[in-house]
């Protein structure tokens, strides 16, 4: 039998309650896999705000399970290789991914460096592929990497498929810059995304990286457009005859894609 959801009083379907344990454990990983350095109970617990003896017990059953790992010198807690796994699992299953990857290698040949796609997150991008480049000085693979989507080409070319009144409820009130160089003023950056909408791709220097400049072009294969894909150059070797080879390739990757993914329905 089906069971309606609870609705507000607008007759508007409400959020459904929580389960407090399932809660915290996403709560708790998450913290975990955000920090930096693996973290101590303590540490936990002034974060989290749980009683000591629950946090303590829902550690142990996540150490037990391989979702966390304790350093017994230390007594701190970090991310567990269970974890790893189950996002591996969400690369290998995901449509757009497995579609992608293919013509982002034909990219990266023809342009000989690094590629990226990445799914836009709240206010974030999420690193989902790369195919590196060959040569010595490239960049490495972000996979799995959170950025601010307002310092980032990937995050520009999402951001500029949106409204104006969308793309500030995504953005944090306040924009914290990772370089020197990073647009963090509102009214710029919305001028800066109105460009990128007109000239269909997004671009950046040294905004998240220094030394480094980056293009990208979304894939608009449905609406909202959530994905987009990237090309990173060191600027040492990134002149105009460069630049225009590697925004045609990416347009036509991207053109390519989409194509791709709407023969297949996703």
């Amino acid at each position: 039998m089906a069971v309606d959801q609870a609705r507000g009083t607008a007759g508007q379907p409400t959020r459904p309650a929580a389960v407090k344990s399932a809660d915290r454990t996403v709560e708790l990983l998450e913290a975990l896999a955000s920090s930096e350095r693996r973290l101590t109970l303590t540490e936990l617990h002034h974060e989290l705000s749980y009683p000591k003896s629950s946090l303590y017990m829902l550690l142990q059953t996540l150490v037990a399970r391989g979702w966390v790992e304790v350093e017994p010198a230390s007594g701190t807690y970090g991310i567990g290789v269970r974890a790893l796994l189950v996002g591996t699992s969400y690369l290998d299953h995901d449509p757009v991914v497995q579609v992608a990857i293919r013509v982002m290698e034909h990219v990266r040949r023809e342009v000989n460096e690094t590629v990226h796609l990445a799914r836009l997150d709240g206010g974030d991008v999420v690193y989902l592929a790369s195919r590196e480049s060959e040569h010595h000085l490239r960049v490495v693979s972000r996979v799995g990497r959170r950025l601010p989507a307002h310092s980032t080409s990937l995050g520009k070319a999402l951001l500029a498929e949106r409204p104006a009144a969308e793309v500030d409820s995504l953005l944090p009130e306040k924009m914290t810059p990772l370089t020197p160089n990073t647009v963090i003023d509102r009214a710029a950056l919305h001028e800066q995304l109105a460009k990128f909408r007109a000239a269909g791709y997004a671009h950046e220097r040294e905004e998240n990286t220094p030394g480094l400049g980056c293009f990208a072009v979304a894939l608009p294969y449905r609406n909202p457009v959530i994905d987009a894909i990237s090309c990173s150059v060191p600027l040492g070797r990134l002149d105009a005859d460069h630049e225009n080879q590697v925004v045609t390739a990416l347009l036509e990757g991207a053109k390519t894609i989409t194509e791709l993914l709407r023969q297949f329905g996703r």
